[in-house]
């Protein structure tokens, strides 16, 4: 799943729930490639109840098949201004990791390795849902868009659909996907979301 170059994202619809689910597709084909599923304690989604998602502990899982070992982890511990969130692989080392920008009017958060070394920026626009993978020279790696689900879908519930697109990078693409992938998967889990 990591070597693709393209990921169609569909979040499970609900009006009220307490953990995110989201199928990962082929864009083109609509096949199931993956599923990505939020994996926090239960006291912490109770939690939300009194206090902002945004400040609480999140995990997400990515897998081939629901109950696959994952094959990546996105993690954030506790949170007041700037978020930190890490990428874990299916053996459990760090991968890297994402660090949101104290001050930004468009967007985005900062792309680390696992040496401490940005090796992106995720910039965008939460009004027009469009985000952009650059490199630190300014290269693009990808691109995050969000997709319209229909008038009763985006009314009525938190639910969102994007696609993520991702430069073809050679033999550096499994590597750069699961940070890609974990990037793009971030930016509505993690930076966006505002329950």
């Amino acid at each position: 799943m990591l070597n693709r170059r393209t990921y169609f994202i569909r979040e499970h619809a609900g009006v009220f729930k307490l953990k995110d689910t989201y199928d990962i597709l082929d864009p083109e084909t609509q096949q199931q490639i993956g599923y990505a599923s939020e994996t926090t304690p239960a006291w912490a989604l109770w939690l939300r109840l009194l206090v902002k998602k945004r400040m609480l502990p999140l995990t997400i899982a990515v897998r081939e098949q629901p109950e696959s070992v994952p094959l990546i982890r996105i993690q954030r511990g506790w949170t007041l201004l700037r978020s930190k969130v890490a990428i874990i692989d299916a053996h459990g080392q760090p991968i890297g990791y994402f660090k949101s920008k104290l001050f930004s009017f468009n967007g985005g958060f900062y792309v680390f390795n696992a040496q401490d070394e940005q090796v992106a920026e995720v910039k965008g626009s939460w009004k027009n849902w469009d985000f952009k993978f650059l490199s630190t020279s300014g290269q693009e790696l990808g691109v995050v868009t969000k997709k319209w689900a229909g008038l009763g879908r985006e009314l009525f519930t938190t639910a969102d659909n994007y696609l993520i697109s991702i430069q073809d990078m050679g033999e550096q693409q499994a590597a750069s996907n699961a940070l890609l992938l974990a990037a793009g998967l971030a930016i509505d889990t993690v930076f966006y979301e505002q329950q």
